[in-house]
């Protein structure tokens, strides 16, 4: 690959980690800018016109300009993927992006919205405590419809690692270290464990992000 891939947005976005796990487990010539949060930038003429909603991450290939974390994910897997990562086959693909999608509007929205925001970003006199343990009983029953299809293999892909294992796999890092009670599930505490074993999932998703915390 001749050009260099660009990656803007800060490292404890969840969203930016989804690019940036894909992007390492694609082993792909890259950097990363600063953008979004304490960096700021996204309100600047220059960010807008990359993305007009002002969020990160955005990624710039060249001459294309792409924002939205699944749909950059889902480039990179088209243009850049192994066979294993991003399947020639309609039809074998689409049943991973079927999990794919499920993961980013059901169980992340979750993790994120119902549980991380309230616990770090909402101020312990503010917090809806309810809403959280709801949400607990919500994920429990969402981990569990992924049991069935994670029992069968290894990843979503079967034995190998693929686009689908980054949008679902990415917020688990979050699920797992966020202090609230969670059901176990035996089968995604050892798919949680494969991937921290992963040298690009332990560099660009178990982030700290202490620096988020609202007290």
């Amino acid at each position: 690959m001749s050009r260099k891939l660009e990656i803007f947005g800060r490292n404890t976005s969840s969203n930016v980690q989804t690019v940036m796990w894909a992007v390492a487990e694609l082993g792909l010539d890259h950097v990363r800018h600063d953008v979004g949060g304490a960096f700021g930038q996204t309100d600047s003429p220059e960010f807008r016109a990359m993305n007009p909603m002002g969020l990160v991450p955005v990624a710039r290939d060249g001459d294309l300009v792409l924002f939205e974390s699944c749909a950059i994910v889902r480039y990179l897997g088209a243009q850049y993927g192994t066979e294993r990562f991003w399947p020639a086959d309609p039809i074998k693909r689409a049943k991973q992006d079927n999990w794919a999608e499920w993961s980013k509007t059901t169980l992340a929205k979750t993790v994120i919205y119902d549980v991380f925001w309230q616990l770090v970003r909402t101020p312990k006199a503010d917090r809806d405590m309810e809403a959280v343990t709801a949400a607990a009983v919500n994920l429990d029953a969402y981990l569990r419809m992924a049991e069935k299809r994670l029992g069968e293999s290894a990843y979503f892909g079967g034995d190998a690692l693929c686009f689908a294992d980054i949008v679902f796999g990415h917020v688990l890092y979050r699920y797992y270290t966020l202090d609230f009670d969670r059901a176990p599930n035996p089968t995604i505490e050892n798919y949680y464990q494969r991937l921290t074993e992963r040298e690009a999932y332990a560099e660009h998703v178990m982030v700290d992000y202490s620096s988020l915390r609202v007290e």
